[in-house]
């Protein structure tokens, strides 16, 4: 009898080992399946030292010559009197190149945004359903959160879907409202994606997505959600944020005009 509990607790034991190794493998697959889809976002000024500047991560989608980040990576007013570009940054060997880029649409409201690039294409990326995710889903996500700091090299993290819930819920007093926060409240409430992993400013844009299947099915984003749905706390939670995928599909039907 000892001996037949025995054996059923090493197989399972067995088992719980393979399924750790299989998880393991299936999120390698899936980090040099998303990697060369992943660039940094930012400008580039002859003038400045450096010439590039990094401002956060961004994604390929579609024709392999869109790219999505958040709307507050990209600077609001670039130097063109000194024909500052906006544009893309690729590791390049021990250095990185810079790729123009223009701005294709804007969606302030959730903080995205596309660009635009010529030339070759890269390879792009593929949305998911953000509807059909479920709180507990394992996801990860891939940037840059150091920036160029250290050189540009991406970084993947390991995230749970802790919960869905809205961008900004209504303050115990109305001393814990801002500006931002009214207006919030007063559209449909918002439901973004809490998750346990951990992100940096540098992540900002950076796409999350089902290890499994190499699917997208969020932006990451720290600055402008936190500042919403974190104004009433003191003390930061350390706790990160992804916009659903699901906006960055009506954002790709956008136009600029």
């Amino acid at each position: 009898m000892r001996f037949s509990l025995f054996r059923r607790q090493l197989s399972l034991a067995i088992l719980c080992c393979l399924s750790v190794g299989a998880r393991a493998d299936e999120l390698m697959r899936a980090i040099a399946q998303i990697k060369p889809s992943v660039v940094g976002v930012g400008s580039y000024l002859r003038t400045r030292s450096p010439a590039i500047a990094f401002t956060g991560t961004g994604w390929v989608v579609g024709d392999g010559l869109s790219v999505v980040t958040n709307a507050h990576v990209v600077a609001a007013v670039l130097d063109s009197e000194h024909m500052e570009a906006l544009g893309i940054v690729v590791p390049d060997g021990a250095g990185v190149a810079f790729r123009p880029a223009t701005l294709a649409a804007r969606d302030k409201e959730h903080d995205l945004v596309l660009l635009r690039l010529s030339g070759n294409p890269l390879p792009a990326l593929t949305l998911g359903d953000s509807d059909q995710i479920r709180e507990g889903q394992s996801l990860a996500f891939t940037g840059f959160p150091l920036g160029m700091v250290l050189g540009l090299h991406h970084a993947t993290h390991r995230a749970t879907l802790a919960s869905i819930t809205p961008l900004v819920a209504p303050a115990v007093s109305p001393r814990q409202l801002d500006g931002r926060a009214l207006v919030q409240l007063q559209r449909p409430p918002l439901m973004i994606f809490q998750l346990d992993g951990t992100a940096y400013p540098g992540n900002s844009g950076s796409p999350l997505y089902d290890p499994d299947s190499g699917l997208v099915y969020g932006v990451m984003n720290m600055v402008f959600v936190k500042g919403l749905k974190e104004s009433a706390i003191s003390t930061p939670s350390g706790i990160s944020y992804a916009i659903p995928s699901n906006y960055v599909r009506d954002l790709l039907r956008q136009k600029l005009p």
